[in-house]
């Protein structure tokens, strides 16, 4: 018979007597970690995947409030209960307005009434969870139906998204944030602004052309157009705060925690990505994302060498007939039609919605030999 596989739950507190008591209470019903300073429950929280979290209000060094608001900022779907010997409202309604507090629970607590809130803590992580599964395999995959229909329509746009977001996806893995649908959607919807701009001034955007006054002004306005375009969709918020978080000219700083990396990490991709656009190479990309270390991390640059680095040699340029052309595979080429108009553009990483559009090409077309990059596991 396979054991169950109970929630896990980390209680803090800096009596060990008190730590002690919770954990024989529990031991039943939960797998108990304790920690006896806000410093050790969050380094056992970037260990394991709790449900719950309780903690202590007075402790040492670190407070109980600034333990679960730090919680809440790292890892927003653990479940947050206080334990507080307190009646002060101030410090109350502090900590509840900074780590969003599920519980409250004084101390002594009866057994029954700690077991009770310790369920209602679990039940509600696992409703956190699956509305994030839920999100992540319906909306975003929404989102990307929505893309792959824009790329035909704006191949320059809308053809670097799915691109973006895999890299952004295989790159916030390697940095420990694995799952993060928010930073999914947000890659997807990162070049959304663009609808409202003419393709030529788009076209001149991602090869890093320069622009005129009048099309800077144009192509400022991008971010506001894509925070109307989604600012009604349920749920969306999140998302919203990683693109806006994106320009430059925002004043709303997100406090430390994973929608914070979400900004840093595709702003960083963004950035690598149209270097490449342009035609740099992966090492001459890099290159220039060092001189602008003001904007990114210098350390993080370097994970992302890592990332591309080990990326090139899983990766093989094949010359193939256009009509041959599968999904997954990346345009090392511009496609143009035979009056030299933009079909595709360098770097554009094929839909199934745009093998299905081929056939709409022409015989002609179809029968040349196009440059793609195919990607092999590594």
């Amino acid at each position: 018979m396979i054991a169950r596989k109970l929630p896990l739950v980390l209680c803090v507190d800096d009596i060990p007597e008190v730590l002690t008591s919770i954990k024989l209470t529990l031991r039943n019903n939960f797998e108990v970690h304790t920690a006896a300073n806000g410093d050790e429950a969050l380094a056992l929280l970037a260990k394991h995947e709790y449900a719950v979290v309780c903690s202590d209000m007075r402790m040492p060094g670190m407070s109980g409030a600034e333990l679960l608001k730090r919680a809440m900022q790292q890892y927003p779907e653990v479940t947050r209960i206080m334990f507080t010997g307190e009646t002060g409202r101030e410090s109350a309604a502090n900590a509840v307005n900074e780590g969003q507090i599920f519980r409250f629970l004084t101390k002594p607590c009866p057994a029954d009434k700690l077991q009770a809130a310790i369920a209602a803590g679990v039940k509600h992580h696992q409703l956190i969870s699956a509305e994030r599964v839920l999100l992540q395999q319906t909306l975003v995959g929404c989102i990307k139906a929505l893309v792959d229909v824009l790329a035909i329509a704006n191949p320059v746009a809308f053809g670097r998204a799915s691109r973006v977001k895999r890299l952004a996806k295989e790159f916030a893995t390697d940095l420990g944030c694995e799952g993060f649908w928010q930073l999914d959607a947000a890659a997807l919807l990162s070049q959304i602004g663009y609808l409202s701009l003419p393709v030529e001034l788009v076209e001149k955007l991602y090869h890093g052309e320069p622009l005129t006054p009048d099309e800077k002004v144009l192509a400022s306005g991008a971010p506001e157009v894509a925070n109307k375009l989604l600012g009604h969709i349920p749920r969306m918020e999140p998302v919203l705060q990683i693109l806006a978080g994106l320009d430059a000219k925002s004043k709303s700083k997100l406090p430390p925690g994973q929608l914070a990396d979400g900004v840093k990490i595709l702003s960083l991709v963004l950035d690598y990505d149209g270097f490449v656009a342009q035609g740099l190479s992966t090492a001459s990309a890099i290159e220039q994302l060092k001189k602008s270390s003001n904007k990114h991390d210098p350390e993080t640059i370097e994970k992302l060498a890592a990332r591309v680095g080990t990326a090139v040699g899983g990766e093989e340029v094949r010359h193939i007939p256009l009509r041959t052309i599968q999904p997954g595979m990346i345009l090392m080429d511009e496609l143009r039609s035979e009056f030299g108009v933009l079909l595709v553009p360098r770097g554009f990483e094929i839909s199934e919605a745009f093998v299905g559009r081929l056939r709409n090409l022409g015989s002609k077309l179809l029968g040349e030999s196009v440059r793609v990059m195919v990607r092999h596991a590594t």
